[in-house]
C-alpha cells in the first residue's frame, strides 16, 4: 500500500456507479457529474435503470447502473467501458464487470459480499473476485460497517442509515479525483432541504468515505485529475437531462408566443419527468393535467389547442399507439400540437427503462388515412431544449400536429448546458386570422404561399365557426365526401407539410472527400460522432450527416446522400430511417448497421463495422 498517492493528469475518464435500484446509485452519479461539470469539465451521462423494477433486493435483474464521461475537451458518449466501477453488492458486480476495462478500478463494499447476498446473486463459492477471474485493483472497503459506524449518534434508524451508503461511495471516487466537496454538499442541502438532519448525516458520510480514500490510499498508486483544457464561454451552465431541458423547451416557446402552455399526459416510463416538470411551473403559465389514459391526454391537448393555447402531451412508443386517433383529430383540424415521444424498447410493454429508435415509422405513418405530420429527433440530451422550441414554433406556425422524437439515453441522461439568452431565439409568429379578414373568411382559408389556414381562436369577434373529424370543404369548411374534395384535401395536407422549411443537414469530418459516410438520426449523434472521430485518428477518410428533421426532410438531402463512394446508415432499429432515405431519395442504396439491444451504441462496435464497410 502506497503512502503517498501521486496525482496523474486525465484527458478524460468513465466513472459507473451500480447497485441495487434502491441503492441510491443514480444519486450518487447526478451529484458527481454536477461536481464535475462546475469545474468546467464536458460530461455525458448514461442512467441505466433495471427493466425489472420491482426485483427483489440483491437480484441480477434489480441492479441500477449510472455511467458518466467526463473530460477536459469535448465528450461525445457516456464511454463503453468504465475506468472505475463501483459495485455496491455482488449483483452489481456480477451484471456491470462487463462495463469495465482490464485496466479499471473496481470498488466494492466488503459487508454486502456475505453469503446470503452471493446465493442471491447466483454465485458458486465465497470468493466472487476470484470467481469471476477479475485482475483489476479491487478497492474492498467495508462501507456500511463504516457508515454505521459514522451515524452512531445521529438517531436515524438502521434502514435510513443503510440508505446512506451510496454516499460512502461518491467520497470515495471524489477523493480518487480530487474533487471538492463543496458541490455536494450544497446539492444535498438542496435536496433534502425540509430535512436539513438528513442532509447533515449524507454530508458526513461522503466526508467520510473522501477520508478513509485520503488515510488509507485505499490500495491505489495514484490518484487523478482532470483539468478542463476547452474552456467554455461565458455563461450561466446547469447539467441537465434531456426530460428536463424538453420541458424547459416547452415553456421557453410558449413564452416566445405569448401562449399559455398546456401538458395533458397520462405518466409513462421514460417521459413522465417532463410531467413532473412541468407541473412545477404553474407561475409561468404552465397547465398540467395527468390524465386518465393516453388517449384523454391527447385529446385534452388538441381541445387546449383548439381554445388557443400551446397544446403538448407526452407518452413514450406504447402511448403513441393509443394517441393516434387523437392525433390524427389534429391533423384534419390543422391544429398546432407537440406530441412527445420518449422512446423505449421493445414491443408493447417491452423493455420501459431501455432506449431504442424504434418509434420511427409509427411515427411518420401510424396513423389511418393520409395523414401527414412533422417529426423532429433530438440528437443530445442539450439539443432536447432547441428541438422542443422548434417543435413548438413548427406546430404554432403551421398549424399541425408535430411528433418530438428523444430516446430514454437522451432524456434520462445528461450534459453540461449554458443557459440561452432567449433574445436570440427565432420569434413565433401563429397565423391568427385579421380584422380584414372578417366577412369573407372560412375555417379552411390558406395562405397562398405556405399552405397554412389561418387561426381563429374561439371569442373572436366575428370567427365564429365549427371544426370536426370529418372530411371538410376546401372552400366552407362544412361536411364533404365529394372524391374530388377529399383527394384535394389530403393533397393540401400533405403539401402543407413539404412547404415547411428545415434547416439543411450539415456534413461533418472530411466533407469534401469522405471515402465513407456515416448517417444516423436522433440520440444516436454522440456515438457517431465519435466512431468518426476515431477513425479519422486513424488515417481514414470519414463524413458523418446527422439528421434532426425527419420529416420534411432537408431540400439537401439527396444531394448529400449521392456525393459520396459508400454510405452506411446506422440506427438502433432493423432500418427505419434507411427505408424512409430510400423511399425519399430515388436509386439510394447504402449499408446498414442495425442493432436493437435497449443499449446505447458502444463506438468500438461502430469503428469495427464501418472499417469493415471502408474497406470493402
Amino acid at each position: 500500500m502506497t503512502k503517498n498517492a501521486n496525482v496523474e493528469d486525465l484527458d478524460h475518464v468513465v466513472v459507473r456507479f451500480s447497485g441495487d435500484s434502491g441503492d441510491g446509485m443514480q444519486l450518487a452519479g447526478n451529484i458527481f457529474s454536477t461536481i464535475s461539470a462546475t469545474v468546467g469539465n464536458d460530461i455525458c451521462t448514461f442512467p441505466d435503470y433495471p427493466a425489472d423494477i420491482r426485483a427483489p433486493q440483491g437480484s441480477l435483474t434489480g441492479v441500477s447502473g449510472f455511467q458518466v464521461h467526463i473530460g477536459a475537451g469535448k465528450v461525445f458518449t457516456p464511454g463503453d467501458k468504465c475506468d472505475v466501477l463501483v459495485a455496491m453488492n455482488p449483483a452489481a458486480l456480477k451484471t456491470q464487470y462487463k462495463f469495465c476495462k482490464p485496466t479499471g478500478a473496481i470498488i466494492i463494499d466488503t459487508d454486502c459480499f456475505n453469503e446470503v447476498d452471493l446465493k442471491k446473486a447466483e454465485f458458486q463459492t465465497l470468493n466472487a473476485i476470484e470467481e469471476m477471474g477479475i485482475k483489476n485493483d479491487v478497492i474492498a472497503a467495508p462501507i456500511t460497517q463504516m457508515v454505521k459506524d459514522c451515524l452512531a449518534d445521529s438517531g436515524m434508524d438502521n434502514k435510513a442509515i443503510l440508505k446512506c451508503r451510496n454516499m460512502f461511495a461518491l467520497g470515495l471516487v471524489c477523493w480518487l479525483f480530487n474533487r471538492d466537496l463543496t458541490v455536494a454538499a450544497n446539492m444535498l442541502k438542496e435536496k433534502f432541504v425540509k430535512k436539513p438532519g438528513l442532509a447533515e448525516s449524507n454530508i458526513k458520510v461522503i466526508q467520510a468515505g473522501y477520508d478513509y480514500g485520503h488515510n488509507t490510499h485505499s490500495s491505489v498508486s495514484h490518484t487523478y485529475t482532470i483539468e478542463t483544457k476547452e474552456k467554455k464561454g461565458k455563461g450561466i451552465f446547469m447539467d441537465i437531462n434531456g426530460n428536463k431541458a424538453t420541458a424547459y423547451g416547452m415553456i421557453a416557446a410558449a413564452e416566445k408566443a405569448g401562449l399559455k402552455l398546456y401538458l395533458g399526459s397520462y405518466p409513462i416510463t421514460p417521459a413522465t419527468d417532463v410531467l413532473h416538470e412541468l407541473a412545477k411551473h404553474k407561475s409561468l403559465g404552465v397547465t398540467t393535467v395527468q390524465c386518465e389514459d393516453e388517449i384523454a391526454g391527447c385529446a385534452s391537448a388538441v381541445g387546449a389547442s383548439f381554445a388557443g393555447a400551446l397544446g403538448c402531451t407526452s407518452t413514450s412508443g406504447p402511448g403513441i399507439c393509443l394517441k393516434s386517433e387523437a392525433m390524427n383529430l389534429a391533423v384534419i383540424l390543422e391544429l398546432p400540437l407537440v406530441v412527445l415521444d420518449v422512446q423505449r424498447g421493445g414491443p408493447a410493454t417491452g423493455l420501459p427503462t431501455k432506449s431504442e429508435q424504434t418509434d420511427l415509422l409509427q411515427c411518420l405513418f401510424g396513423r389511418n388515412g393520409e395523414s401527414p405530420m412533422p417529426v423532429i429527433a433530438a440528437i443530445s440530451p442539450t439539443d432536447c431544449f432547441d428541438a422542443a422550441y422548434s417543435a413548438c414554433k413548427m406546430a404554432l406556425e403551421h398549424m399541425t400536429p408535430v411528433v418530438l422524437m428523444t430516446d430514454a439515453f437522451i432524456a434520462n441522461g445528461s450534459a453540461a448546458w449554458k443557459l440561452p439568452n432567449l433574445e436570440e431565439y427565432p420569434a413565433i409568429n401563429p397565423p391568427y386570422v385579421t380584422s380584414e379578414m372578417k366577412g369573407n373568411w372560412a375555417p379552411y382559408q390558406r395562405n397562398p404561399e405556405t399552405g397554412v389556414r389561418y387561426w381563429a381562436t374561439p371569442g373572436t369577434e366575428g370567427f365564429c365557426h365549427i371544426l370536426g373529424g370529418l372530411e371538410k370543404d376546401n372552400k366552407t369548411g362544412a361536411i364533404s365526401t365529394n372524391p374530388e374534395n377529399h383527394d384535394l384535401m389530403t393533397h393540401l395536407r400533405q403539401d402543407k407539410i413539404d412547404k415547411i422549411p428545415v434547416p439543411d443537414v450539415e456534413v461533418l469530418g472530411d466533407k469534401d472527400d469522405a471515402e465513407l459516410l456515416i448517417v444516423g438520426f436522433g440520440g444516436t449523434f454522440g456515438h457517431l460522432h465519435a466512431s468518426m472521430d476515431e477513425m479519422r485518428a486513424a488515417g481514414k477518410k470519414v463524413a458523418l450527416a446527422h439528421f434532426k428533421f425527419v420529416n420534411p426532410l432537408p431540400k439537401n438531402t439527396a444531394s448529400v446522400l449521392k456525393k459520396y463512394k459508400k454510405v452506411v446508415v446506422a440506427e438502433q432499429n432493423l432500418g427505419q430511417f434507411a427505408g424512409w432515405l430510400r423511399m425519399k431519395v430515388d436509386n439510394f442504396a447504402p449499408y446498414q448497421f442495425n442493432e436493437v439491444k435497449g443499449q446505447p451504441f458502444a463506438v468500438s462496435d461502430l469503428v469495427k463495422a464501418f472499417t469493415e464497410i471502408y474497406n470493402k
